[in-house]
Order: structure tokens, then C-alpha cells, then sequence
């Protein structure tokens, strides 16, 4: 059997969807009453979990699962040891640095300005190895839109669909960090220990994306 851990919410439901155009249909995902925490397909020999999509690299990493369906932020915030193998080309968007219009000039000088985010391993990356701007970053769980308008923080990094949020309270993208979509990975020993359903498996997926 192959094991594939999904992030819950809409990755998911978009992976069953392609499943299901693969001729593996497990409908149990879809029902929203069921307490089941594993789904199985035994004639395509495939179970499927739902995770927080934080957790999804670290069950690919430690083999709990031999594959897993999530977006890149997550997998470049987690940092894991995986083989990433698709670009899945759905839940496509952005990480952005973000601000109110009259604060882009704080990006283009020198000095050291406060970032708001809940990417700070990705927003680290971008300021201190990509553009060189010393900065300080202040981790948030909540609506990171809020840390400019309240004054914690000159711009946020944040992921960017529609923008609607930003609009609405008088912040613009002012820069993009690096565009986002579902990525699928691969556990490193998965992928010699079981090649050979492994293997036929992402051709499969390959043909009807």
C-alpha cells in the first residue's frame, strides 16, 4: 500500500478530484460527518489522511506516509527532507511583501525595518539573502493584514490570492516573494523501497494533469 498525507481543506478536496480522474475514488474524504482518520482505496493499494498542512512534511520526512500533497510555503517554511516530484498546478498564488502604499520607499534603502508574518523562515530568506535588508521579524498566528494599520510592523509577507483583504484596508503587494502552488513530495527511503508503486503512481497523475 502507499500512504499519502493531504493538507486538510481545499488541497484536499483538489487531490481527490484528480484521484478520482486517475480512477481512484475514495468518496469517505468528502463526507464531512465521518470520524475516520485513514481512507483506503485497497485495489489501487492506496490509503490517504488528512493532516494540518504543517504536518504533512513531517509525516512525508519520518515515513508515516510515503507521500504528501501540500503547498510550496509549507514546504519551504518546514524545511524537510523530501523529494519534491510535481507541481500539482492547482491552489496557485503568491507570498508577497505587503504594505500601505507610502512605506514601499522603507524597501529600496538600508535601513532596518519590522516585517509581521507567519512565514518567518521564508520572509528571513527573501530579506537577508535576496535583498540584503537587515530587518526584524515578528511572528503572527492571526490576521497579519492588522501589523502595519496598528503600527507593529512597516510591512508583512504574506500569501496573496485575490488581494481583496489588502484592498480593504489600504495595503498594496509591494513586492513578490515567489510564487506558490501544490506541490507533491516523496519520502527519500519511499522512493527506493517502494519504486515500483511509487513510480507508476506519479506517471499517473502526470497524465491527467
Amino acid at each position: 500500500m502507499i500512504t499519502i498525507a493531504l493538507a486538510k481543506g481545499r488541497l484536499a478536496r483538489e487531490t481527490n478530484a484528480l484521484l478520482s480522474r486517475c480512477g481512484i475514488i475514495i468518496p469517505e474524504i468528502e463526507d464531512k460527518d465521518t470520524r475516520k482518520l485513514i481512507f483506503t482505496n485497497r485495489e489501487a493499494g492506496i490509503n490517504v489522511f488528512l493532516s494540518k498542512p504543517s504536518d504533512v512534511p513531517t509525516y512525508v520526512e519520518y515515513g508515516a506516509a510515503d507521500i504528501g500533497v501540500v503547498g510550496r510555503d509549507t514546504l519551504l517554511e518546514e524545511n524537510r527532507d523530501l523529494y519534491e516530484v510535481l507541481d500539482l498546478g492547482f491552489g496557485k498564488c503568491r507570498m508577497c511583501v505587503c504594505g500601505r502604499p507610502e512605506d514601499a520607499v522603507k524597501l529600496k534603502n538600508s535601513r532596518q525595518i519590522r516585517v509581521a508574518t507567519k512565514y518567518p523562515v521564508i520572509a528571513k530568506d527573501y530579506f537577508h539573502n535576496r535583498k540584503f535588508q537587515t530587518v526584524e521579524i515578528i511572528k503572527l498566528n492571526g490576521s497579519v493584514e492588522l501589523a502595519p494599520l496598528v503600527g507593529l510592523a512597516d510591512v508583512i509577507v504574506d500569501i496573496v490570492e485575490t488581494g481583496s483583504t489588502l484592498h480593504e484596508n489600504g495595503l498594496d503587494v509591494l513586492e513578490t516573494v515567489i510564487p506558490l502552488s501544490a506541490r507533491m513530495v516523496v519520502n527519500q527511503v519511499s522512493m527506493k523501497m517502494k519504486e515500483r508503486e511509487i513510480k507508476p503512481f506519479i506517471k499517473q497523475i502526470k497524465a491527467v494533469l
